[in-house]
């Protein structure tokens, strides 16, 4: 039995409909996952090295030689009572000359203690292991960049002799224990860690001095928050730096990828909203004849019109439910088995990554489905201008 020509065109117009919302709710998950990977992947590596907030001593200084400041303060015992920080480690910078017998590279050893928290390094760590410290010296291990490493052609469990230029110069033959990689120029290039108590030998300073104090906040969002209670509690003589301001060329890159993203979610709405405003249109011209008619048998305009705005948002439905699977679906592929690659180089990172940020994909679920709702409306208008005879006579 062959299907009436009308019924065929009508399941097509349909189909089309909700391709069309399939495909834009499926490219505004993935762009948001692709985002906030992207974001989510930067930041950890920018905090890696960087923190959320980092408290020194106020001075003119700009090289990397730091003056020192106690160890044990309010501020810094008394971490837990500022509203919103999560962690907080004691740190001291030292720039020297690492060589080998071949090569020569500068780089800044970073000094880190056991209150550092490792488990940021777990994604940047791509060979070896942390330093393990020693409970009656300093740890005579360091953990250099990829970059670093390549340069001096070295590898885990090979030693490097590092020159620090003061008065009188010191040398200190450090083992290499470990190898990281975060594609950000600004440490690969130069930043080493170390243990802090190196530092405190070198510079002469006891167990009780440190170069500076890092923080980390629970909620990215409430830095600002943070960062003023903490500002508030500082001495004098203390300067206290954020990550955004460190790198901020970094973080007004990132707000302009925002952008672009909204930009991209603005045009995927309004062209999914557009085709399935014309599919519901279509499919009311098509049944001018049935609208006739009902009209006819007393049907008022609202109840018809409420009819086509069900059918409408039915369409929606469908497509929504498709376009969160092919969505969700292709960002778990990434996700998993990091089928597409990217150029470290330039996107400091090596496959496209993906956040799955949960009320982000409802919100936009429900922000679909509220515009196709509202625009609705408006062909559903035509149905109050359709006359009965006419309808009729078109039926004839």
């Amino acid at each position: 039995i062959r299907q009436p020509q009308q019924a065929t065109f009508s399941a097509t117009v349909s189909r089309v409909g909700i391709a069309s919302i399939a495909l834009g709710v499926a490219v505004g998950i993935v762009a948001l996952s692709v985002l906030f990977g992207f974001k989510d992947t930067i930041y950890q590596k920018v905090f890696l090295f960087g923190s959320h907030i980092q408290v020194s001593k106020l001075s003119l200084n700009q090289s990397f030689e730091e003056s020192p400041i106690l160890l044990h303060t309010p501020v810094f015992d008394q971490w837990q009572k500022i509203p919103g920080i999560r962690h907080r480690q004691a740190v001291a910078h030292k720039a020297g000359i690492l060589k080998t017998p071949d090569e020569l590279q500068g780089a800044v050893i970073k000094g880190v203690g056991r209150d550092y928290d490792w488990d940021l390094l777990k994604e940047s760590l791509v060979e070896g292991r942390p330093i393990q410290f020693s409970d009656t010296s300093y740890a005579e291990e360091i953990i250099l960049s990829r970059v670093i490493a390549q340069k001096l052609n070295l590898k885990v469990g090979d030693n490097v002799v590092m020159y620090f230029v003061q008065n009188p110069p010191r040398v200190r033959k450090l083992n290499i224990v470990g190898i990281y990689e975060t594609n950000l120029e600004e440490f690969d290039n130069q930043l080493v860690l170390g243990d802090i108590g190196l530092v405190q030998r070198l510079n002469g300073w006891g167990a009780d001095s440190v170069g500076a104090y890092e923080y980390f906040v629970n909620d990215f969002d409430q830095l600002e928050s943070s960062a003023k209670t903490l500002y508030g509690q500082l001495p004098a003589d203390m300067r206290m730096e954020r990550v955004t301001d460190r790198f901020r060329p970094l973080f007004e890159w990132l707000q302009l990828l925002d952008q672009n993203t909204s930009v991209l979610l603005v045009l995927v709405l309004f062209v999914t909203c557009f085709n399935i405003a014309s599919v519901l249109l279509v499919m009311m011209m098509e049944r001018t004849p049935m609208v006739g008619l009902l009209k006819t048998l007393g049907s008022p305009n609202t109840q018809i019109r409420r009819i086509f705005f069900f059918v409408g948002i039915q369409l929606s439905v469908k497509g929504l439910i498709i376009g969160n699977l092919i969505g969700i679906g292709l960002c778990w592929v990434q996700s998993r088995f990091k089928i597409i690659p990217l150029d470290a180089t330039n996107y400091f990172m090596n496959t496209v990554p993906i956040v799955f940020d949960w009320k982000a994909i409802l919100l936009l679920n429900a922000g679909i489905i509220l515009l196709i709702a509202l625009i609705l409306l408006l062909p559903t208008m035509i149905i109050s201008r359709i006359r009965p005879v006419q309808a009729l006579v078109f039926k004839k």
